[in-house]
C-alpha cells in the first residue's frame, strides 16, 4: 500500500481516537451497530494496506480470552457497595477504590450474533480490593496496559471500551482501567473537566503503585479525549517526584485525540524529562468533538485537530488519522478502526508504523 492511499499519516521528529451507552444483554450498542459497518468497511480498506499488514508481527491471543478480567482503579462513588450495575456512579469519591471486573465476552462460535456484530462484551461483576499491589498479587511479571477514558463516560462504558482495545490489538498482559468521575452526559462538559483534573493525584499514586510491584512489568498507557489532559498531569507530577526512576517502567504512551489546548501541552511534555520520547499523538483535524471543545474554550485549538507539524517539533511521533474517519464525529478512531489499532499496537511494540 502506498501511503498517499492508506489515509494513515505518520510522523516522528527529527529529536528523535461519544456517547455513554447503556449495555444490556437484550440490547444492541451503538458501537456494536457501527461494528457491522466497520467490519466491511475495514475488509475493503485493508485490501488495499498490503504494506502495512505485511510488516505486522502475528500476535498471540489476547489475554482477556483466557482470563475476562479487568484490573480497575477509580474515584467514582461507589453504588450499593459496588455489588451490582452499576457499580460505580457519577459521583466523586472521597477515597480510590481498586477492583477486579470480571467480564463476560461475545459468543465467538460461527453462526454466533457476535459474528454479524450483535453480540458484545458485557460486564459481569464487580470485586473489590484493598490496594495496587492485591490487584496484581504474585503472578509472574507482567506488562499492563492501563486506560485512561474521556469525556461522557460511565463505568461500564469504560470497562468495555478497554476490552475492545485491549482484545482488538492482542493485548497478552494485564489490562486496568482508571475511572475518573464523568457524569457522562452530553451537556456536562465542565463538570467532566474539573473531576478529571480532581483525580490527578489518584492517578499518579496509581502510576506509583504499579510502578513499585515487582510483579509489573512495563506500563503502557492509552489516554483519550480530556483523559489525556488527566493522565499528562499525573505523568508530570510523578516525573517530579522520582525522576528518571520512573522512566524504565513507563512503556508506550498514546493520546488518543487529546482534548488539551495545545500550549499547555506543549509546556507539560517539557516537563516530563525523556518520558516524553514515550508519547506517539493520534489526531484528525476533522474531529468534530474537539471542535466543539476549542469553542467552549475560547476558540483555543486542541492538541488531538492540529496538524501534524505543530505536535512533531515537540519530538513527539504524531499519526495524522484525518482520512480514517468515515463517521460524523470521528473522535474515537483508536477503539472503532482497525488501521489505527494497529498504531496502538505498534507504538506497545516499540515498532515504526507504516515506514516512520
Amino acid at each position: 500500500m502506498q501511503s498517499q492511499k492508506s489515509g494513515l499519516r505518520v510522523g516522528v521528529s527529527a529529536m528523535s481516537p461519544r456517547d455513554g451507552v447503556d449495555m444490556t444483554r437484550s440490547g444492541v450498542s451503538r458501537r456494536a451497530a457501527l461494528r457491522v459497518l466497520a467490519s466491511a468497511t475495514s475488509v475493503l480498506a485493508l485490501e488495499g494496506c498490503a504494506a502495512l499488514s505485511a510488516n505486522a508481527p502475528t500476535y498471540d491471543a489476547a489475554a482477556l480470552s483466557s482470563n475476562p478480567t479487568l484490573l480497575v482503579a477509580t474515584t467514582r462513588k461507589s453504588v450499593n457497595g459496588a455489588r451490582e450495575r452499576p457499580w460505580f456512579g457519577t459521583e466523586r469519591a472521597g477515597r480510590t477504590t481498586f477492583a477486579r471486573a470480571r467480564l463476560v465476552p461475545p459468543d465467538d462460535s460461527r453462526f454466533s450474533l457476535a459474528s454479524m456484530g450483535l453480540d458484545d462484551w458485557r460486564l459481569g461483576s464487580v470485586e473489590t480490593v484493598g490496594t495496587v499491589a492485591d490487584l496484581v498479587g504474585q503472578s509472574p511479571t507482567r506488562d499492563v496496559l492501563l486506560y485512561v477514558h474521556g469525556f461522557n463516560q460511565t463505568f461500564e462504558t469504560t470497562a468495555l471500551d478497554a476490552a475492545h482495545l485491549s482484545y482488538g490489538i492482542r493485548f497478552s498482559g494485564e489490562t486496568m482501567i482508571f475511572s475518573w468521575p464523568s457524569r457522562a452526559k452530553l451537556l456536562d462538559y465542565g463538570y467532566d473537566r474539573e473531576s478529571a483534573m480532581w483525580s490527578r493525584d489518584a492517578l499518579q499514586e496509581v502510576f506509583s503503585g504499579l510502578i513499585a510491584t515487582p510483579a509489573v512489568g512495563r506500563v503502557h498507557i492509552v489516554a483519550h479525549s480530556i483523559g489525556t489532559m488527566l493522565t499528562l498531569e499525573a505523568l508530570r507530577q510523578i516525573y517530579d517526584l522520582h525522576g528518571g526512576v520512573v522512566v524504565e517502567k513507563i512503556g508506550a504512551v498514546v493520546f488518543a485525540s487529546p482534548d488539551i489546548d495545545v500550549d499547555v501541552f506543549s509546556s507539560s511534555v517539557q516537563r516530563i524529562g525523556p518520558i516524553a520520547g514515550k508519547i506517539t499523538v493520534i489526531t484528525a483535524t476533522n474531529d468534530r468533538a474537539l471542535a466543539v471543545s476549542s469553542w467552549i474554550a475560547g476558540g483555543t485549538k486542541r492538541v488531538g485537530a492540529a496538524e501534524k507539524a505543530q505536535l512533531e517539533r515537540l519530538g513527539l511521533r504524531v499519526i495524522d488519522a484525518s482520512a480514517q474517519g468515515w463517521g460524523l464525529i470521528n473522535h474515537d478512531l483508536f477503539l472503532s478502526n482497525a488501521k489505527i489499532r494497529q498504531v496502538v499496537r505498534a507504538a506497545i511494540d516499540g515498532r515504526p508504523v507504516g515506514g516512520a
